[in-house]
């Protein structure tokens, strides 16, 4: 399974974003189930609002609906492991979303991604110790 972030679902529907071809190409030839989390969908559909307008963000929620994404849904139990994430990279900083992401890779207990935030996925490890493999920059070459 392969942790979804924010950019790469925003690059693949802006044309005008330099990852567009990219994020497209990895999306549509991946042959593996894909996992997010709401707040990367809350954070995505906040920034295609003001990208792209409402219609084609409409749309692209019901091609993601379509897709088979899989949404992993955070509960009370991870608010303080996010919390402790938070506080860990205050100084990149951490944002909501991108703690989204590092619990579920602790809990898929694989950190396979794809995302356009090279820096701070370079930074991050899951269960304190292990680095995120961005698999966006292997499509890249």
């Amino acid at each position: 399974m392969i942790i979804v972030d924010t950019g790469v679902w925003l690059a693949f529907v802006d044309h005008r974003d330099t990852h567009h071809f990219v994020s497209q190409r990895l999306i549509k030839t991946n042959r593996e189930p894909l996992i997010t989390t709401w707040p990367v969908l809350t954070e995505l559909a906040y920034l295609l609002l003001a990208r792209v307008g409402t219609d084609r963000t409409l749309r692209m929620l019901n091609v993601f609906a379509g897709m088979g994404i899989r949404i992993f849904t955070l509960e009370e139990h991870h608010c303080p492991r996010i919390v402790q994430l938070m506080t860990r990279y205050v100084n990149l900083p951490m944002d909501l979303t991108d703690a989204s992401l590092v619990v579920l890779a602790e809990h898929l207990g694989d950190g396979r991604i794809v995302s356009t935030d090279a820096r701070d996925f370079h930074a991050y490890r899951w269960k304190d110790q292990h680095p995120f493999h961005n698999l966006l920059w292997e499509q890249g070459k």
